[in-house]
């Protein structure tokens, strides 16, 4: 096991899905990362939510398709009854209508399962420091799924993406770029040389503006207005 990095604290994780091989790649990426423990595996979202409730994780890392309990009905009990665990969702091409839902369950990240191995460390950094995570992929899945009516309806939801964000604050709008980018409020404080209270106060009112339950909704909505910013060396 690699030592955790002295001064970083650890990051409880979860692990959540039906293929025990599938699990065994996801632990042997995470333990890569000095600062990630594996803590617990399960193997439906029944398991995982008990889990959760019994080693309270920082991040839950569940499938989305799982026999019984599914992982977008797993996501909505943890957010409700452990809402300091945040969850990361995974997913496979051609299940966007199952990431839509899980958008409103209240799931802070989403990867694609054959991503690469780096996405995922990133993704349950990202999560665990409060952020919303997209992988660049889930995003442009996600994007393309809410315009499938073709290019005319892509235009509109732009169109439309680009008028909510315009109705928020010159501020709002830089915080809402690095929310969509995947940074947490300690970035976008150090970003932009604010206290991290005042961050806080900026993400809700981005939410309330645009109307959304989450971070990970939001930053939907700056993926779709295409406002994301370059990532940042200190991103990690």
């Amino acid at each position: 096991m690699i030592p955790q990095r002295e001064g970083r604290p650890e990051i409880r994780v979860l692990i959540a899905d039906d293929e025990p091989m599938i699990r065994a790649g996801i632990r042997a990426v995470l333990a890569t990362d000095p600062d990630i423990t594996v803590v617990a595996e399960a193997g439906d979202g029944h398991q995982a939510v008990e889990l959760v409730h019994r080693h309270r994780p920082r991040v839950a890392v569940l499938d989305i398709r799982m026999p019984g309990t599914g992982g977008i009905e797993a996501a909505r009990k943890i957010h409700r009854t452990a809402p300091d665990t945040g969850v990361i969702m995974l997913t496979t091409f051609g299940e966007d209508d199952y990431i839509l839902q899980a958008l409103g369950g209240g799931a802070m990240g989403f990867l694609i399962k054959s991503g690469e191995p780096e996405e995922l460390i990133a993704g349950v950094r990202a999560v665990a420091d409060g952020a919303a995570y997209l992988s660049p992929k889930v995003a442009a899945r996600v994007v393309a799924h809410l315009a499938s009516g073709g290019a005319g309806a892509l235009a509109d939801r732009r169109t439309a993406a680009r008028a909510r964000v315009e109705a928020l604050t010159a501020r709002e709008r830089e915080v809402l770029a690095l929310l969509g980018g995947g940074l947490s409020n300690g970035q976008i404080a150090r970003r932009l040389h604010v206290v991290e209270g005042t961050v806080k106060a900026h993400v809700s009112s981005i939410l309330a503006r645009l109307g959304v339950e989450n971070r990970a909704a939001a930053a939907v909505v700056a993926h779709e207005a295409g406002i994301l910013p370059p990532r940042a060396p200190e991103q990690r």
